[in-house]
């Protein structure tokens, strides 16, 4: 396949952290780029530099993913300008920090919107789309919080779990067809994703555990071409990966609660 010819690859949450890594990582490699997210002025700003870094084709959505409706309108603006779409990246989502029982109820289902909800939604929605290419993928980005339960994190951990799971079982059900599926679990990556979640005490004391966004792209891209079913980036997050499956959950989860419960 010749760089001009390969399709487009849709990203969510593409205006910053992980997705905006993986935005470069596959500009980098020819691929054109849909790039959906909330804010127009950094989509653009990123689909500018790319376009004039690497000379693919952008086109940008600037659109709140959480709300009802939004993936089927992501799906029409690819139908209607005919985007030939051979990568999904499931990557929009964030995290809600504290106890479970004081926490906004809004905030947590707004969370469980875009973390869980509109990741079916749009692989249901583009596995027609994606199935007209020779090759295809989908990449769904989950947590090495998915392995466990997290205090503190409960909702969002719970979301993560639902993806990894998810992902797995889709990868089995599409094994025969061109679409390959990898979930990727990626630990403490230097996002603004701890600040967000109202995190900031702990964002400092992670400093020293953070992978950054780029290297961790290039592992998410390899695992997509490699059609990894699995992969969790960085040895500290695969061997805390491994402790949480030969230890007691318990002790885990007492563990948990006192890193993050700060």
């Amino acid at each position: 396949m010749s760089e001009k010819s390969k399709p487009y690859a849709l990203i969510t949450g593409a205006s910053k952290g992980i997705g905006k890594a993986i935005a470069y990582e596959l500009a980098k490699q020819g691929y054109s780029l849909l790039l959906v997210a909330r804010s127009d002025e950094e989509l653009k700003a990123l689909s500018d530099n790319v376009q004039v870094k690497y000379g693919i084709n952008t086109s940008v959505l600037s659109i709140d993913l959480s709300t009802n409706g939004a993936a089927q309108k992501v799906t029409d603006w690819i139908q209607t300008n005919n985007y030939p779409v051979g990568i999904l990246v499931n990557n929009a989502g964030y995290g809600v920090w504290g106890d479970f029982s004081q926490s906004s109820l809004t905030d947590q289902l707004g969370m469980m919107q875009l973390n869980m909800n509109v990741v079916v939604e749009l692989s249901h929605l583009l596995v027609p789309i994606l199935s007209k290419e020779k090759q295809a993928y989908i990449l769904n980005i989950a947590s090495t919080a998915a392995y466990q339960a997290v205090p503190m994190l409960a909702v969002y951990s719970a979301t993560k779990a639902f993806v990894l799971s998810f992902t797995r079982a889709l990868r089995f059900e599409l094994a025969q067809t061109s679409i390959s599926v990898t979930c990727f679990s990626p630990g403490p990556v230097d996002t603004g994703f701890a600040s967000r979640a109202g995190l900031d005490a702990f964002s400092k004391m992670a400093e020293k555990f953070n992978m950054q966004p780029d290297e961790v792209a290039k592992i998410a891209v390899k695992a997509i071409f490699s059609k990894k079913s699995e992969v969790i980036p960085g040895f500290t997050n695969i061997i805390s990966v491994y402790a949480n499956r030969i230890l007691p959950k318990a002790f885990i989860e007492k563990m948990a609660a006192g890193i993050y419960k700060i």
